[in-house]
């Protein structure tokens, strides 16, 4: 009888366990990926996906089958049989979790450094921590950022500036100004960011980028735009009475169209 259990307990793990992965690798809810991050994230996404599964799925037909097989019968007036004091039990549904937390914990921590979380914020040239001090995001393959000196050349420098209820977008090279951000494909973009007033959060879903702008405590984001097209640009922290409407749009054109959009808008060619 113990060895059916075990191997009943292992067909229904195995069976849950692909359930789970065919779900979260058939059922896609993500939008379009569009920049270098969002494969790494998308994978994170899809690991959290078939834990859920299998524990959806998995309690769910614990629930169907309890229903249907302890289920009142006719005539039965009586309680049911009283358990208590299975040691077994308590340890496997107190291990389990706590392996499962343990690993999405270390995996989560993992993608959070990659993506630049773990920068220490910049100093200034006495060592002191800056008033003005400068947070680092480094996008997915751009690796570590120690200052802004040492920031890959060919990166594209662009300014944002988040107030109520509006994105505007400075491009340091012809001294544009858009309510826009216009990026080349292909190209990583530094994205220097400063809110005026409030926190406010600069977030695209394609891009799967979603990062604070705080007030008086500038923040560096890298990233490289991988899809061409029209992505929306979404405030994703309460910002006040109209933060629905603070909204804008990421234009990835290809190299040759960005550079006729940076000539045609440039001050410098007036």
């Amino acid at each position: 009888m113990p060895k059916l259990s075990a191997i009943l307990t292992l067909t229904t793990s195995l069976i849950l366990g692909i359930a789970g992965v065919w779900v979260a690798y058939n059922v896609d809810m993500l939008p379009v990926s569009a920049s270098m991050n969002a494969p790494v994230y998308d994978e994170l996404y899809r690991v959290l996906f078939i834990i859920g599964a299998i524990l959806f799925i998995g309690m769910t037909a614990l629930v169907i089958y309890s229903l249907i097989q302890f289920r009142r019968r006719p005539g039965e007036t009586g309680d049911g049989v009283n358990l208590e004091g299975n040691i077994s039990l308590e340890i496997f549904w107190t291990a389990v979790p706590a392996i499962v937390v343990l690993f999405v914990g270390l995996y989560s921590y993992d993608i959070y450094d990659r993506m630049g979380g773990m920068q220490p914020l910049m100093h200034d040239h006495s060592g002191q921590m800056d008033n003005q001090a400068e947070r680092v995001w480094g996008g997915i393959g751009s690796g570590p950022i120690e200052s802004s000196s040492k920031k890959n050349s060919s990166s594209l420098p662009i300014e944002l500036t988040a107030m109520q209820f509006a994105f505007i977008f400075h491009y340091p090279k012809g001294d544009i100004i858009s309510g826009e951000l216009h990026v080349p494909v292909g190209r990583e973009v530094s994205l220097k960011m400063e809110s005026k007033d409030v926190i406010h959060a600069f977030w695209v879903p394609q891009f799967r980028l979603k990062q604070d702008v705080i007030p008086g405590q500038p923040t560096i984001l890298n990233f490289t735009p991988t899809k061409a097209g029209n992505f929306p640009i979404v405030c994703a922290e309460l910002c006040g009475p109209y933060h629905g409407g603070m909204r804008s749009n990421v234009i990835v054109d290809e190299q040759e169209d960005f550079d006729t959009w940076l000539k045609e808008n440039s001050k410098e060619s007036i």
